[in-house]
């Protein structure tokens, strides 16, 4: 009886084994089926047992193991799911032209290989990654047709996965930091995607041979630091991203053999190690922000580095004080802003550097409130001339190093507001050192100031008379205080009796040493000489330094009440050698005060800074900003122009959205166009000397309240000399606005004005900034696709400013101007026109003449009764002006857009002089 009841149990469990089995193959060939009927040029047939279609194989049980149909020129679509293969270990069907979503695989934990690459898939379901446990090896590149999706998290559960390509497939967002879930990962391929952020700290340690992370369309950012610790990488492919940072050693990475690294924001100098690394064969670092020495790298490298900015054109070392100053900006992890401007291999030339005159030694260095973060170098110490070194109002940390006690000419060591620690070292006598703002500086790891000295008899003594010195300083302090603010009282007492005036010298009634005094050599305003320029902080000057702006003499003083006292709320603009303040002066009038610290400055600050003056002193017209006034104050030079309230073109064409700021209509963008063009061509050929401006794009040019145009930023303002068509000179100017001809010879013409004019011409018609990374490669360069464009006209409806929608009249004053752009933007510069026929081009598409109505003639309606005169007396009536207002401000009030420009003082070039009064 037991043994027939245990057979019986057999059999049953035998039975149940035997018709689940029966089940699950059915339920593969359903599944075949239903693959069968969706893909299309597979060659199977109804009639054939599944298991025996080409490229499928089943095992003893009839399952479905593997499908096979790479590269066989099949199309359609898959089912919805194939997760009733659970035998399914292998799923190959890359290079085909398979269409519609993907299929889930959820739950199939005995698939090790996935191949579904180039095809045309439009979708991935989000249980796709679902207990794929066994899963090794999965690509689903090349399927630019995806929709977009994110890293997937499910993916984690694949512990054993040693392979991941995703490249061209769609993918956005930040990489997540999982990848210490799969310690066996070797390959990972996500090249051509929209991934950013940075890199993840899960990366270090990881078991990654080759990495390919390369043109991301936004870009991956951030450091690379983690590459040094990836020690098992063979090939690394990071080129065409936003990362930032120095280069990290690399030394330990002895199996890299290919490094691509180009086109980032790298900075700092190339690591000596990576020069040695004797595994590479290949590697790139081109159109980064590299610095140093050029890196030569041994015959059996493929090595391409240029572009960067080395501190030579050729291998060899940099001057000493460059290097020491790079081991400065090392220490603070190389920044960006110290990148771009600390270029060649003359320190003295930099921005934030000041140096001695005659020994070219580097005297100051003015790295205050930039953010700066990292550390202080103790490589200051090399710098034997300094005598002040300003850091303060950044995010330093460690401790001051005692080396910079040993600087012989130190004066000032300005360290206040970082997060310094550790003990303050003793500098010498008549060495000024300001810690405020640290609050760790000198306490020990317990946080106490340290131990107490031990009692000396001699104490008691000392202090009291230490506290009877300091009383009487406290009484002449507050003595000193009360006649300097009786004094400072009685003086704008005075001044509000009176209108501003020559400011005089309260010693003798000598006047005051004058910042833009008249000049018979250079105009009313006339640019100081380079004596005053380079007199820097002489004691002997005095403080109450003024300009002369307009008919007044307005002081120091009276520049720091407009503005605030240079007050941040009054900062309307930032630029490389400046901040932008806006005030508003006694009588009403809105100026714009650009202040400039010439230790931030340096030498090319200071070269712009006179060029600003000499061009702007010999030109005057509507459409160039009007230099009203500059002033020479001890350490900084301030420039004043009038008010410009309405911003720059690039906010209005580029950051609207987020300035609250309307659209620009086409009427506007035409008009603007039409004033660039019109103070372009004064300074070319209408100013009585020509000049070429070098720096023509939207952020130079300033809009009123009226949105009429004028430019500005006269700062690399070249002279054209008569009868010498072009000149050789230093590359200078904005990339993306640059006429090629000038990028590859440095030789300057006119027409580099036209070209950049032409590119801003662009940027109206499509809304899109001249080179913009966010675009793919071969729509990034405006100019370039946009010449493309112009070759089929039907597609320039296409690619206008969305905003625009243009009708039919609207639309053919568009082509007009995108023509005129594609001419200005000629490869060849005697292709290109002048700015003349430009303004020919513009002008009639704005102002066209159209009759008005009788009634709003009325008022200026010609009675034919009467005479001259009396039509002149109904005129003066209607307007409400005098005879003297009809013939002196007539013309000047239509003339100039703003009114804040004062009159011409004597001694200004004509601003219109041409025939043609444009």
């Amino acid at each position: 009886m037991t043994s027939s009841s245990s057979r019986e149990h057999i059999f049953s469990a035998f039975s149940l084994l035997l018709l689940a089995g029966v089940l699950a193959a059915a339920d593969d060939a359903a599944v075949m089926d239903q693959l069968r009927s969706s893909l299309i040029n597979t060659g199977w047939s109804q009639s054939t047992p599944f298991c025996n279609w080409e490229g499928v194989n089943c095992d003893a049980s009839g399952r479905v193991t593997d499908i096979n149909l790479q590269s066989s020129s099949v199309s359609g679509t898959l089912p919805s799911t194939l997760s009733p293969l659970s035998q399914l270990k292998t799923l190959t069907l890359q290079k085909n032209s398979i269409t519609g979503s993907l299929p889930t695989l959820a739950g199939l934990s005995a698939l090790r290989t996935v191949y579904l690459d180039n095809n045309k898939f439009t979708s991935i379901p989000d249980t796709f990654f679902n207990g794929l446990t066994s899963l090794q090896e999965i690509s689903l590149g090349d399927n630019p047709m995806l929709l977009g999706w994110t890293f997937p998290a499910a993916l984690t559960d694949s512990s054993s996965l040693g392979k991941f390509f995703a490249g061209t497939a769609n993918m956005y967002g930040q990489i997540p930091d999982v990848f210490a879930s799969w310690p066996n990962l070797q390959y990972l391929r996500l090249s051509y995607n929209n991934l950013t952020g940075p890199l993840p700290p899960s990366f270090a340690g990881s078991e990654i041979k080759n990495l390919w992370l390369n043109n991301q369309v936004t870009g991956l950012s951030g450091p690379i630091d983690v590459l040094g610790k990836m020690t098992q990488l063979s090939q690394v492919w990071l080129h065409k991203n936003a990362f930032s940072g120095p280069i990290p050693d690399l030394s330990n990475c002895t199996s890299l053999i290919d490094l691509q690294l180009r086109d980032n924001q790298l900075t700092g100098v190339v690591p000596p190690s990576l020069m040695t690394l004797s595994s590479l064969l290949n590697i790139t670092l081109q159109n980064n922000k590299l610095q140093g020495p050029m890196p030569i790298f041994a015959e059996t490298v493929n090595a391409t580095v240029g572009t960067n900015f080395y501190c030579k054109t050729e291998p060899g070392l940099c001057d000493p004080q460059v290097t020491t100053l790079l081991e400065v900006a090392g220490a603070m992890g190389y920044p960006a802003i110290l990148a771009e401007s600390w270029t060649g291999n003359d320190a003295c030339q930099w921005s934030f550097i000041m140096c001695d005159t005659q020994s070219k030694n580097v005297t100051r260095v003015n790295l205050a409130k930039h953010n700066f973060t990292g550390t202080i170098s103790p490589a200051y110490a090399n710098l034997t001339s300094l005598t002040s070194l300003l850091l303060n109002d950044n995010r330093l940390t460690g401790s001051i190093p005692d080396s910079l006690t040993t600087l012989p000419q130190l004066k000032i060591l300005d360290v206040s507001n970082n997060n310094l620690s550790g003990a303050k070292p003793e500098f010498r006598a008549g060495v000024t050192v300001n810690t405020v703002g640290n609050s760790q500086i000198g306490k020990t790891d317990g946080g106490s100031l340290g131990p107490s000295p031990p009692n000396n008899p001699s104490d008691s003594t000392s202090k009291g008379l230490l506290t009877s010195v300091v009383i009487g300083i406290v009484i002449g302090v507050v003595v000193f205080v009360l006649v300097v603010g009786f004094v400072i009282y009685r003086y704008f007492a005075k001044k509000r009796l009176q209108k501003f005036g020559r400011v005089e010298s309260p010693d003798h009634g000598k006047e005051v040493a004058m910042c833009g005094k008249p000049s018979t050599s250079n105009g009313y305003y006339g640019a100081p000489d380079d004596s005053q320029m380079e007199s820097q902080n002489s004691e002997e000057r005095n403080d109450f330094q003024v300009f002369e702006g307009g008919n007044a003499v307005i002081s120091i003083q009276v520049l720091k009440q407009v503005t605030g006292n240079f007050s941040e709320d009054n900062i309307i603009g930032r630029g490389g050698f400046g901040v932008v303040y806006k005030g508003e002066l006694h009588d009403g009038t809105m100026i714009a005060v650009k202040r400039m610290e010439c230790h931030d400055m340096g030498n090319k600050g200071l070269t712009e800074f006179k060029a600003e003056i000499a061009v702007l002193t010999k030109v005057r017209h509507r459409h160039l900003v009007a230099l009203l006034g500059y002033c020479i104050n001890d350490g900084e030079r301030i420039l004043v122009y009038e008010y410009m309230p309405q911003g720059t073109l690039g906010q209005h064409l580029f950051e609207y959205k987020s300035l609250g700021y309307p659209p620009l209509t086409w009427m506007q963008r035409v008009t603007i166009a039409l004033d660039v063009a019109r103070g372009v061509e004064y300074l070319h050929s209408l100013a009585r000397e020509s000049f070429i401006h070098r720096d023509l794009k939207p952020s130079n040019i300033l809009l009123g309240d009226d949105m009429r145009a004028k430019v500005a930023d006269f700062g690399l303002v070249k002279s054209a000399p008569d009868g010498k068509y072009s000149m050789e000179t230093k590359l200078a100017g904005t990339f993306g606005y640059l006429a090629p001809e000038y990028a590859a010879t440095g030789r300057v013409t006119t027409k580099v004005d036209v070209f950049a004019f032409g590119v801003v011409l662009m940027e109206m018609l499509t809304g899109r900034k001249a080179l913009d990374d966010k675009e793919p490669e071969e729509r990034s360069h405006l100019v370039t696709w946009f010449r493309r464009v112009l070759i089929n006209k039907e597609d320039l409806l296409k690619v206008i400013d969305q905003t625009l929608q243009p009708d039919e009249e609207t639309y053919v004053s568009i082509c007009k101007v995108a023509e005129l752009a594609g001419h200005c933007t000629a490869r060849e510069p005697f292709q290109r026109p002048d700015m003349g026929h430009a303004v020919n081009v513009l002008g009639p598409l704005v102002e066209q003449w159209k009759p008005s109505s009788q009634e709003e003639n009325d008022s200026y309606a010609i009675d034919l009764h009467m005479s001259l005169p009396q039509v002149l007396q109904r005129w003066q009536a209607d307007e409400g002006t005098s005879t003297r207002t009809m013939n002196s401000d007539f013309f000047n009030s239509r003339m100039d857009t703003q009114s804040s420009i004062p009159s011409k003082p004597s001694g200004i070039a004509d601003t219109f002089n041409s025939s043609d009064c444009r």
